[in-house]
């Protein structure tokens, strides 16, 4: 056998394979942050099972989440799992205007006397 088929074979395992498992088990932890920076959900140390159960915990979260919002109550904000290979989603951070700015923005604010 060729080493060009023996390549492969072994990148056409499944994900969750003793092989492949061992190959991911290899691989240092900065290699691994840098993939997770990259979003590399191969080179992730959770199977495709593991992830397959992390989306359904977030439906079920999600789901009793809204069922509390539907009967009155306030639900906790809801955060999905983080998943190892997939950068989580950075919150957008806003910057809070001073007044120069607002009044530069609307015109309505421009002739407003000073307090």
């Amino acid at each position: 056998m060729s080493l060009r088929t023996l390549r492969i074979w072994i990148e056409h395992l499944p994900p969750e394979s003793a092989t492949k498992t061992a190959i991911r088990n290899s691989i240092p932890a900065e290699e691994l942050d840098k993939s997770a920076d990259e979003g590399r959900p191969d080179l992730a140390p959770w199977s495709g099972a593991e992830t397959l159960l992390a989306a359904v915990k977030d439906e079920i979260r999600l789901l009793r989440s809204t069922l509390i919002a539907v009967n009155g109550g306030k639900p906790a904000e809801f955060v999905p799992t983080p998943r190892p290979g997939i950068p989580p989603k950075r919150k957008q951070s806003y910057r809070r205007l001073d007044d120069a700015q607002r009044a530069a923005l609307d015109p309505r604010l421009r002739n407003q006397p000073k307090e």
